[in-house]
Formats: structure tokens, C-alpha cells, sequence
């Protein structure tokens, strides 16, 4: 193995492989680069890569991946395999729950009959009952906005389809709803910003309880169902369908079946009904619950180190999605990404000192579920601080978890001290568009748990190409939406970094432990 510290030497397996010299944050910093293995590494990401083979498996074959679904387990079943045809080690499912229980969606039909007969496109809130059999019933809206309104809706709904929101107003796109970070945003977001200390508004409690609370008012008025618009983003023939997961609990009593349609064609139902014409719906609605176990889990696989074995390098993603599109950009890519990694470190021959361990993490739209319960288990209890001796042991965690958009640079989460060894292993890249490294943090995702817990664990910079505009947890949320190009960068990238990471001398530099929650 030949380490340089100081310059990089052009290669020319393509134009993306291409490499610049190393400027002064690594001659500063004398952070050692293996620019052979670097070469190994874009050479099979970027020329014989089976990223976007492995995306299309997960979305087209196994989509959706809600957690606890007979699609997840499944999908884990067809990567467990996969992994073990490369070569990985140790490949398994770590279970831990109880999550609740399983659901998924067999048939949805929606026609208006009545006054004019016309398709309607929409999806079933998950965890929520089908319609038992084709039903057809008058359309009344029922908005519902406070608890003191409910009499008034008193003994008027059954047998009746809701209408449970006004109609929302939809805005043409006059920007592309795709867009790569520029130059002055990338900039601007290496600034540590400072804010002063402000007092938190008062929020009326009228949030999720209340929500709860009026499906249980609909349900036992008797409605056929609740329909809503996929409002917000989900617009331009897009729905989106995330949101409450009631029935979770076998124990919990069943409530009417909720369906989120396209906002435009609930906007047409909605302004009929306004202007006192009759509106009939036909609805079949087939929901499943699967209660054979209230368990999630993880899916695991492993390079054993050799001379550090004992020491782990992580890199991640959630493996399981919401259920209206097949879960690509949100967050099948990141999963592919992190698989393809694993799959580049082995094909490419690389030794690693210490062990590299993969985790595809389930539960995470329901909250950090997997990733929580992994470090609760493995390395300490958060609320109290009390760790245990494999916390030691990790080096790093990696996270992909931004949808499809090319890696830019990485979110520092606040720890200064990686700022030298992180600017030397991006060196390489600069040709391919990572350039930035933000001390700011990134939540809402998996590496937060390991964070919270004083372990390094980092998110990566990526664009947001649609993330959060048109695909993200949407019906388009399917493959033709993930960018191959930006994938196959992604996934060298991080293999890049996991072998950087896994040959260092030392463990990388962690911040001070957080004080415990709970006393």
C-alpha cells in the first residue's frame, strides 16, 4: 500500500475518475490518503457499478417497504442474499420491537358515478381497515376542526363517504421543482450560524391527539371512509401519503378506512359537493393486517477487519419506506448506495484494518425506530448515559438518508476536530463536486441516534434534486426519479471514506459525552 501526503497523481480510467491536486487543508493537516485504493475504488464504482441493478430489485421487484410488511421482509430477504453472493460476512437480521403490526395494500378503486363518472387516483392511509368489498355511498364534507364541532356532525354521517378537509389550492411550478446546490448556497452553509436564545411561541393542542380523536368520531358515526388530499407537496398529480399510524396495536379497536386522494381530483369532488350537487363514490378498498409478529428488524453485514478487528467502522440507511410509491429516493438510494459501498470495498480487494459494518435500518419513518433501538442495544442507554464497552470501539457512522442527489460534502455535527481528516479523504473528489464541509447539523435521520450518544455518526451534504418537492414520500417516489450518475458518485464516495476510515491509525475524534436525560 503507498500513502502520499501532500499531492495526488492524475489517473485516467475516465473523465469522472479524474483527480486534483491536493491543496493546503492536507498538507496541513498530514492526513494520510491511500490514493492506490482510491483508484481501486472509483475504477469500480464508476465503471462497473451494479448500483442502479440493486435500486431497481428494491423499488420495481420489492417497493413499497413500509416496516413490518411481507414487502420489507421480502426486500431484506432478496439483500441478505445479495450481500452473501459478494462475499460478506455475518449477513443476518438483528430483530428488535415490538414495532406493532404489519399492513399493507391490496386493491384500490376509486370512481365518482354520480353526476359525471370519472376515475379517481388515490392511496390508503397505512394501517388503517379497506372497505370490505366494493361499497358505493353519497359524499358529504364533514370539516371538523375543533372538539366542540363534533356535535354538530351528530347522527348525520353514516353510510355516508366524508369529504374531511377543503379543498387545497395548487401553484403552478414556475421552478423546476429539481435543483443541485450552487456554488454561493454551498458557501454559505460552511458558516456556523449563531442564534440567540428566543422564547418558544405557545402552540394550541390541536395536533395529532385531536387528528385521533375526530377518525375516532367518523368511525363511530359509521362512515364508509375518510378521504383527504395529498395537500402540500403532493401536487401535480402526486400524492402524498405519510402521516398518524392508528392500528399499530392489535388492541386498538379498528377505525374507518382513510384514503388521501390527488389534490386536484379532490379538489373536483370538493367544489361539486360545495355547489349542492350529489356526489356518488364507488369504493374497494382492500387493506391487510399481518399480525404473525409485532417484531421489526435490521439487516446486518460485515468485512471483518484484520489487525483492528475489533474496532467498527458503520455506514447505513433505512431500509423501509412509506407505501404510495416503491420508496427510491426516500430511501432505497441510500440503501442501494451503502450496499453498493460494501459491494466495491469487496470486489475491489481492499484489506481493512478494522471491521466495516453495514446496517440497513427498518422503522425509521415511524421515528428512528431501528437505528435507536441498534445503539440503545449495542452501545448505551442514552437516558442515562450508561454505556457499554462496545461504545469504545466505534470509530464512525455514515449516513445516507437525502435522497438522490450527488454527495456535495458532510454535515461536521458540531465536531471541529474531524474538520483536517474529513478536507484530506474529500481531496480526491473535488473533480466529482464534493467540496463542502458544514459544522452545522443535520437531524432527522439515523445518524442522529449514534450523535446524541457522543459517537461519531454523519450525514452527508447532498442536492436536493426533488427531495422535499415532488418525489419525497409521494406516489412519484419510484426509480425513474433517482439520478444513476449522482448514485454510482455516491456509493464511491462513501467507500472511499469507510476505507479511510477503517485503515487510520486512531478511531476518529469524538466530541464531549452529552449529560445524561435522566437522573
Amino acid at each position: 500500500m503507498r500513502v502520499l501526503y501532500l499531492h495526488l497523481r492524475a489517473v485516467t480510467v475516465a473523465a469522472l475518475l479524474a483527480t486534483a491536486t491536493l491543496v493546503a487543508p492536507l498538507a496541513q493537516s498530514q492526513e494520510p490518503v491511500d490514493l492506490d485504493a482510491v483508484y481501486r475504488i472509483k475504477e469500480e464504482g464508476l465503471q462497473r457499478s451494479q448500483v442502479m441493478d440493486t435500486l431497481s430489485h428494491l423499488t420495481d421487484v420489492y417497493g413499497s417497504r413500509l416496516t413490518n410488511s411481507p414487502q420489507i421482509r421480502a426486500a431484506a430477504a432478496w439483500a441478505q442474499t445479495r450481500l452473501t453472493e459478494w462475499g460478506l460476512h455475518n449477513v443476518r437480521q438483528e430483530t428488535w420491537g415490538p414495532f406493532g403490526r404489519g399492513w399493507s395494500n391490496e386493491r384500490l378503486v376509486a370512481h365518482v358515478v354520480l353526476p359525471t363518472p370519472y376515475p379517481v387516483v388515490g392511496f390508503p392511509r397505512a394501517w388503517t381497515p379497506g372497505t370490505d368489498g366494493p361499497v358505493t355511498a353519497d359524499v358529504v364534507m364533514a370539516v371538523i376542526e375543533h372538539a366542540d364541532e363534533f356535535g354538530k356532525w351528530s347522527g348525520k354521517l353514516r353510510g355516508k363517504i366524508v369529504l374531511a378537509a377543503r379543498p387545497s389550492a395548487v401553484r403552478a411550478h414556475f421552478q423546476a421543482p429539481g435543483r443541485r446546490y450552487t456554488e454561493g448556497e454551498l458557501a454559505e452553509m460552511e458558516q456556523q450560524p449563531v442564534t440567540a436564545a428566543r422564547a418558544t411561541p405557545y402552540t394550541p393542542p390541536t395536533g395529532g391527539q385531536f387528528i385521533r380523536d375526530r377518525m375516532r368520531f367518523f368511525t363511530r358515526e359509521g362512515v364508509v371512509a375518510v378521504l383527504e388530499p395529498g395537500s402540500g407537496r403532493g401536487d401535480h398529480g402526486s400524492v402524498l401519503v405519510t402521516g398518524p399510524s392508528p392500528n399499530r396495536d392489535p388492541k386498538e379497536p379498528p377505525t374507518a378506512p382513510h384514503i388521501l386522494l390527488a389534490t386536484e381530483h379532490y379538489g373536483r369532488i370538493a367544489r361539486t359537493v360545495e355547489r349542492n350537487v350529489p356526489v356518488r363514490m364507488e369504493l374497494d378498498v382492500r387493506n391487510r393486517f399481518h399480525d404473525e409478529t409485532l417484531d421489526a428488524f435490521n439487516v446486518v453485514a460485515e468485512i471483518p477487519g484484520t489487525d483492528k478487528a475489533a474496532d467498527i467502522v458503520m455506514l447505513g440507511a433505512h431500509f423501509d419506506s412509506w407505501h404510495s410509491g416503491t420508496g427510491a429516493t426516500d430511501n432505497a438510494a441510500g440503501s442501494a448506495a451503502m450496499m453498493e459501498a460494501m459491494r466495491i470495498l469487496k470486489s475491489a480487494g481492499l484489506k481493512m484494518r478494522r471491521t466495516v459494518r453495514l446496517a440497513l435500518w427498518t422503522g425509521e419513518e415511524q421515528g428512528l425506530l431501528g437505528s435507536r433501538e441498534y445503539v440503545r442495544q449495542q452501545f448505551g442507554d442514552r437516558d442515562t448515559m450508561a454505556l457499554k464497552p462496545a461504545h469504545a470501539n466505534l470509530s464512525v457512522y455514515f449516513n445516507m438518508d437525502n435522497g438522490t442527489g450527488a454527495i456535495r460534502g458532510v454535515y461536521l455535527q458540531g465536531n471541529e476536530a474531524v474538520r483536517p481528516i474529513f478536507s484530506a479523504w474529500l481531496e480526491p473528489f473535488r473533480s466529482v463536486g464534493m467540496t463542502t464541509l458544514t459544522i452545522r447539523n443535520t437531524g432527522s435521520t439515523d445518524h442522529v441516534p449514534f450523535d446524541d450518544i457522543g459517537l461519531p455518526g454523519f450525514q452527508f451534504i447532498q442536492d436536493p434534486i426533488e427531495y422535499g418537492t415532488h418525489s419525497h414520500h409521494s406516489s412519484m417516489d419510484l426509480y425513474e426519479r433517482v439520478q444513476s450518475e449522482d448514485l454510482m458518485k455516491n456509493a464511491t464516495i462513501i467507500a472511499s471514506f469507510v476505507y479511510h476510515a477503517a485503515n487510520r491509525e486512531s478511531l476518529l475524534p469524538r466530541k464531549p459525552l452529552p449529560q445524561p436525560r435522566k437522573r
